[in-house]
């Protein structure tokens, strides 16, 4: 069973759900300390004048020293209204934008509290399913896992990763300097790296920008040609040997994907990052 493990993002860009693809169990690594104004909490669109916007989701105050799921939205309502109202630009020209604005309205609607996590992860499935990609999400604040803390960022994916029974652990090939490749195989657990080149696309009257949240990629494309792009991309096999070269590594499956730019695992070394 090959695991994938990211903090929860505000629909992130499409990279991200290549990994998701490419996982056969996704967990949800909401147990991070909150970091303000990232992705977790803010993604980018296109701007109808020029480059691009930020679609925010507000949160109540006093959230800089809480983990991601303590961290409580500030008004939903109207946070769903906002990003509606950044893609509504597009209503006469994205040939997908209807089917964005019910997905958007589904993921808010879905929630279970007003919390950002939830938002994050409601997101998260509104778009597996609109895509049409298996993904049923292991939410960590949720999982009893007896984690012990872990003496650097890269840590946390092989301790989760065999606390679940994983065999292999898949990440954005951007992060790979953040593993030591020796705690995988200590566990018997294969490290891999997904490795997806940038998506391009028309925009119809405006000019594209690359990395752009997914609600962008959906509004423009075709959701069946999107998900086939993203279940296609390489995995490689880290090698073993210290400080090898990623480029070295072994690929095991091929094929064009998004880029994966917000996707990293958590810079933490205790649950909650205290």
């Amino acid at each position: 069973m090959r695991a994938g493990i990211m903090q929860p993002y505000f629909f992130p860009s499409a990279g991200y759900f290549a990994l998701v693809a490419a996982s056969d169990t996704w967990v949800v690594f909401d147990t991070a300390q909150y970091t303000p104004k990232t992705w977790m909490n803010r993604n980018r669109v296109l701007s109808p004048r020029s480059g691009w916007c930020w679609v925010t989701v507000p949160v109540r105050r006093g959230a800089r020293s809480v983990r991601v799921h303590e961290v409580e939205l500030a008004d939903p309502v109207r946070t769903e209204q906002s990003v509606l109202g950044a893609l509504s630009h597009y209503r006469h020209h994205a040939p997908q934008w209807r089917a964005v604005e019910e997905l958007v309205r589904r993921a808010f609607g879905s929630l279970r509290r007003p919390s950002l996590a939830d938002l994050d992860v409601a997101g998260l499935v509104a778009v597996c399913e609109h895509l049409g990609i298996a993904c049923s999400p292991l939410v960590c604040s949720e999982l009893d896992l007896a984690l012990e803390p872990v003496d650097h960022p890269g840590g946390w994916a092989p301790a989760i990763a065999s606390a679940l029974g994983a065999d292999a652990y898949v990440n954005p090939v951007g992060g790979a300097h953040l593993f030591r490749p020796s705690e995988f195989a200590a566990r018997g657990i294969t490290l891999q790296f997904l490795e997806p080149p940038e998506l391009a696309y028309a925009t119809g009257p405006f000019t594209f920008e690359p990395g752009l949240s997914i609600l962008d990629v959906l509004m423009w494309n075709d959701p069946d040609e999107v998900a086939r792009t993203l279940v296609s991309a390489t995995v490689v096999t880290a090698p073993t040997e210290p400080g090898a070269d990623p480029g070295s590594q072994h690929a095991v499956s091929g094929g064009p994907a998004p880029a994966a730019s917000q996707g990293q695992p958590a810079a933490h070394t205790r649950p909650g990052g205290g």
